[in-house]
């Protein structure tokens, strides 16, 4: 289990509703934030990958923030994304995130210009330095074109200077490793995974607990899931797990889309679906999913339970 005070559980990497004209809406987001903590989720995390954050302006992000920290009103914790392309960047995002109580900013590895361990390894090492609440590091790969060392993970954890991981770089034996040597090490971290269909795998290897997208559509789910991890129940994991794993396929279903359009994208259809939110809107250059793929999803919601 995660040390103490430190988070664990299910932390949904929130999904942001935008309007027809792609402002912010505010009421369906306030409805997803509760849905989530009705559905017992253990906190939440917003301008992650899911929430679009790269798409959004500094403008946004602090009114994406401001909303969620509202609604939320302390009733779980909230970890805020700070990704950008380099430190300094980073750290503006980190001021503007402590402004609002978070309990703790997430960051990836810098990107656009090409940096090497060293680098990386002084990317986190600066903002462990100066955030003034608990950082995570993203392990993103696919996004900022770099995996992050277990070994510089666990020893800036082993620091102080990382509080947590969220491994999105679908590396079974790396996030392995990483738990082994976070054990090794006396566990400072927090390991979470941020792959909706192998959080059971992820429970066997060690990890804390998840940040599933998928969990915005169905918090309870991941949550009952975690619950019986707790209690030992590998059964009820498995059937949990297979369950949601058949829920997954909505991102499968949209045609001719790739990336967030298609996996966000689907969430989003299949939010709205579900009454949550009024558009399933996505953020330039993107265009929501539509037509067909729309009754493929509604068809997996029917058939997973979530719909009648």
């Amino acid at each position: 289990m995660a040390p103490q005070g430190r988070l664990a559980g299910v932390i949904p990497p929130l999904v942001i509703p935008l309007t027809n004209s792609r402002e912010l809406d505010v009421e369906s987001l306030e409805r997803l934030v509760n849905h989530l903590i009705e559905g017992g989720v253990d906190g939440i995390f917003a301008l992650g990958s899911s929430s679009e954050v790269v798409f959004h302006t500094d403008r946004m992000r602090e009114q994406i923030l401001e909303t969620v920290t509202g609604v939320v009103a302390g009733r779980v914790p909230v970890l805020a994304g700070v990704i950008d392309t380099e430190t300094n960047r980073v750290l503006e995002h980190v001021k503007t995130a402590q402004k609002y109580g978070v309990a703790g900013v997430v960051a990836t590895a810098p990107f656009y210009a090409i940096t090497g361990p060293a680098e990386i390894e002084r990317h986190f090492r600066v903002l462990g330095e100066h955030a003034e609440v608990p950082v995570w590091a993203y392990d993103l790969p696919v996004c900022v074109h770099v995996k992050l060392s277990p070994h510089m993970l666990v020893a800036l954890g082993s620091e102080g200077l990382l509080t947590g991981v969220k491994d999105s770089s679908g590396d079974d034996v790396s996030f392995r490793r990483l738990t082994a040597m976070n054990r090794a090490a006396g566990s400072p971290l927090s390991v979470l995974t941020g792959h909706e269909v192998v959080v059971d795998g992820a429970y066997l290897s060690g990890a804390d607990g998840s940040v599933p997208g998928l969990g915005n559509v169905d918090p309870a789910g991941y949550v009952r899931m975690h619950k019986a991890f707790v209690e030992g129940d590998w059964q009820k994991v498995r059937t949990e797990q297979d369950r949601l794993a058949a829920l997954f396929e909505i991102v499968f279903q949209p045609v001719g889309k790739t990336g967030p359009a298609a996996g966000v994208g689907a969430f989003k259809t299949a939010l709205r679906e579900l009454g949550l939110f009024a558009t399933n809107m996505m953020s330039e250059p993107m265009t929501p999913i539509e037509g067909e793929s729309v009754e493929k999803i509604r068809g997996i919601l029917q058939s997973t339970g979530l719909l009648k």
